[in-house]
């Protein structure tokens, strides 16, 4: 819930997502996955196993990728993240994004945005990765259909043309 002075037991944070400075009540025991979701309706941040093994959840926090389903949302306050909703400007999907889509890259899309935002960091630091390194950096997003090639060829991609996904 976005408030002004939260209840008691509840903290309020301040943090940047998506470019826009907000401020939320957090539940002190709340992840920064379900802050995400539930307060700020930002629902493309999946949560899968909830437990920091699927990496659908993951945001870039900082400037790295992170599990948000482990990061509590009082540990995110002054921090800037990013969502898979702050990836396309304009109406114009972010090279990485369009990268995944010629490539089909995503099947079932559930773990998509994880794989999206994981991708993202690494071509922030790696303007053209090979495919070895696009391997490693996701290693920590699983997809359940299997459609690992793809999102590989795609992130590859994506540096390819632009040079950064960003």
């Amino acid at each position: 819930m976005m408030l002004d002075q939260a209840p008691l037991g509840v903290s309020t944070i301040r943090l940047t997502v998506n470019g826009e400075t907000i401020t939320v009540a957090a539940d002190p025991f709340a992840s920064l996955a379900n802050t995400l979701r539930d307060d700020l309706g930002l629902i493309g941040t999946k949560i899968g196993c909830d437990r920091s093994e699927c990496g659908a959840c993951t945001v870039i926090m900082n400037g790295k990728p992170v599990y948000s389903c482990s990061q509590l949302a009082v540990w995110a306050d002054g921090a800037q993240v990013t969502t898979v909703e702050g990836l396309a400007s304009g109406g114009q999907l972010a090279p990485v994004q369009q990268a995944f889509v010629q490539n089909n890259g995503p099947q079932c899309g559930f773990c998509t945005p994880g794989q999206l935002m994981t991708a993202t960091a690494l071509l922030s630091n790696n303007a053209t990765p090979n495919a070895d390194e696009v391997k490693q950096a996701l290693v920590g997003n699983l997809c359940r259909c299997s459609n690992y090639n793809a999102i590989v060829e795609a992130v590859v991609m994506a540096g390819e043309r632009s040079g950064s996904a960003v």
